[in-house]
């Protein structure tokens, strides 16, 4: 996700970073080099060089650093992010269950009803058009019990 806007608020003592018109804070004490009143920020900007996926900041003597979106998103636990790190482990604990029973992926599909395609889209990791059912009808139909589990963020 593409950063739009991104400034410093000395006083909050974090970036204010605006992703998808959505605002989000980045506190300062998460910054290897910090800013403070004998180093102060002199620039933060969406670094062009990934695409606005990161923003780069400088302090006054020269340091500096990158932090990415994903880190942003995450400090933030943003809902999206989440369930894309959820599909992600999902789908390759699913490639793992296969691989290790030495299942064919054509009988997989066979198995969900599916055509070999939608097997393939569903396991890449990369694929994010996927849904939870259909990660938890995958582990069903390989016999397994996909269970969840709701902990507290603190």
């Amino acid at each position: 996700m593409k950063i739009s806007a991104v400034r410093g608020d000395a006083r909050k003592r974090c970036f204010i970073v605006s992703i998808k018109s959505k605002e989000y804070e980045f506190p300062y004490s998460y910054l290897e080099h910090k800013p403070s009143a004998k180093n102060p920020l002199i620039s933060v900007t969406p670094d062009k060089e990934v695409n606005c996926e990161a923003l780069t900041y400088r302090l006054q003597n020269g340091s500096g650093d990158t932090i990415l979106t994903e880190q942003i998103l995450h400090y933030n636990r943003d809902p999206e992010l989440i369930r894309k790190q959820l599909l992600y482990d999902l789908s390759c604990q699913a490639q793992e269950l296969i691989k290790n029973r030495n299942l064919s992926k054509r009988s997989v599909a066979r198995l969900l009803g599916i055509q070999p395609a939608q097997l393939y889209r569903i396991l890449d990791q990369s694929f994010y058009g996927k849904t939870i059912d259909q990660m938890v009808r995958l582990f069903a139909s390989l016999g397994e019990q996909v269970e969840i589990h709701v902990k507290s963020a603190a």
